[in-house]
């Protein structure tokens, strides 16, 4: 067990001027490129071909995904109160026990179940198989949600996971589709989170207007109605805009909150908290700079007796916000971007489609536009794939531990990873193509019927 740390300030944020907390989200597709076509993790690809494009970089990328169960205890022992939030893949943990990295995954393990590091590191939930919001069909958001909750719980047990409140979403990707935002917020809740990490540009003010960098800095309430007029909603805290990598891997989140006081909120104040996440792994910034400048706030904090600014996770500033008595009602509701014109057109019957593909980290690369090769049969997998198990899972549900339900429901969650579309056409739709392929053929063998 890691050595204790000294009390942390913000189980009272009454002397906190402001908070900060940073996100590292880690991932590796799982592809269909191994000796015999079998599915392996893109981190072994690039561990057995070195030589082509950066997969020089793929043992560097393996210890980036393990070295905060060195850098957190490392802190702790110099009288640093450290603080980060880790959001994984469900495909790059599966790719660890493939390729039998106990390394990384003893290191992993150290890091969601130590009592002392549960002070200090918060797990963030996540789509299992990476997929993008918006343009996965409905129905299976809450299998993404639930393979992912599935497996870290078999990883490292139901009591971390119970642990594991906030949600961040692949390529913070945030729909803006009526039902399908509905549907997602609704999957969240009933799966048990609490809170959501949204990009600042993906999310608007119920008139419409963008949020300000103030409003970026206090927690909203997400706010979801259907076509149907139902509603629902959850907490939201705000990463703000910026070259994500830079942001994280130099510390700014640190040292924007060194100059931030106190705001109003429920009729009380608040400290503000700027919030990041980025890339744990991928590029010069956050393999090589960010552990030194980790390293470096954390220790400036250390040694300014009078800094009344403090690291602080996810879920642990909104417990400390509710001991001081501001609860949800108190938070501002946002929407998601988009929304307002659409309700607007729509009550206008207006003839001018409005385009709801939902924002995510970057607004230079469409999710949609070009990949109708993917999409369609991503969209027939899921149909068929429903079609085949829906009622009789309904009618006996140990129909989901046949081999059959879970070779195709692992295929169908593949099929939606967004990495066979964020790099383009060729290879990548490729692999999609066969992850197609072989998803269809599995739905059609039979499965044993229970004894």
């Amino acid at each position: 067990m890691a050595q204790a740390a000294p009390p942390h300030p913000a189980t009272s944020l009454r002397e906190v001027h402001a908070c900060f907390c940073c996100a590292l989200h880690m991932h590796q597709p799982t592809i269909p490129a191994g000796a015999g076509g079998e599915l392996i993790s893109h981190l072994q690809y690039m561990l057995e071909h070195p030589g082509e494009g950066d997969n020089h970089n793929a043992e560097p990328f393996a210890q980036c995904y393990r070295r905060m169960a060195d850098l957190i205890p490392q802190l702790i022992s110099e009288g640093c109160n450290p603080r980060i939030m880790l959001d994984y893949s469900g495909t790059l943990l599966w790719g660890f026990e493939q390729m039998n990295r106990r390394d990384i995954l003893d290191a992993l393990r150290f890091l969601a179940c130590d009592a002392t590091m549960q002070t200090h590191v918060e797990w963030l939930g996540s789509f299992w198989g990476h997929a993008v919001a918006s343009s996965t069909p409905v129905a299976d958001v809450a299998l993404q949600i639930q393979a992912w909750q599935h497996h870290f719980a078999a990883l490292f047990g139901d009591a971390a996971l119970q642990r594991v409140r906030g949600f961040s979403l692949p390529e913070m990707h945030l729909p803006n589709d009526p039902d399908v935002l509905y549907a997602l917020v609704m999957a969240l809740k009933q799966a048990g989170y609490r809170w959501l990490l949204v990009q600042e540009h993906s999310v608007e003010h119920p008139d419409g207007s963008g949020l300000s960098h103030a409003d970026c800095l206090v927690p909203h309430q997400l706010v979801a109605i259907n076509r149907s007029g139902e509603r629902a909603e959850i907490t939201a805290l705000i990463k703000t805009q910026g070259s994500d990598t830079k942001l994280v891997g130099q510390m700014q989140p640190f040292y924007e909150a060194l100059g931030l006081n106190p705001v109003p909120l429920g009729g009380t104040t608040i400290p503000p908290v700027v919030a990041q996440i980025a890339d744990g792994e991928n590029g010069g910034v956050m393999m090589n700079e960010f552990p030194p400048a980790f390293i470096q706030s954390y220790q400036r904090l250390r040694d300014t007796a009078d800094s009344r600014t403090t690291a602080i996770n996810g879920s642990e500033y909104l417990d400390a916000l509710a001991a001081s008595g501001v609860t949800e009602t108190d938070f501002s509701p946002i929407q998601a971007a988009g929304q307002h014109a659409f309700w607007a057109q729509t009550a206008a019957e207006s003839s001018n489609a409005v385009v709801l593909d939902g924002s995510s980290w970057t607004n230079d690369i469409s999710w949609v536009e070009g990949y109708t090769n993917v999409l369609e049969p991503m969209q027939e997998l899921s149909a068929r794939f429903h079609q085949r198990f829906d009622t009789a899972v309904a009618n006996d549900p140990s129909v989901t531990c046949s081999p059959a339900y879970q070779n195709a429901l692992l295929h169908l969650l593949l099929l939606e990873t967004s990495c066979f579309r964020y790099w383009g056409q060729g290879t990548w739709t490729e692999y999609a193509k066969e992850l197609y392929a072989s998803g269809l053929a599995l739905i059609e063998q039979p499965y044993a019927q229970p004894a």
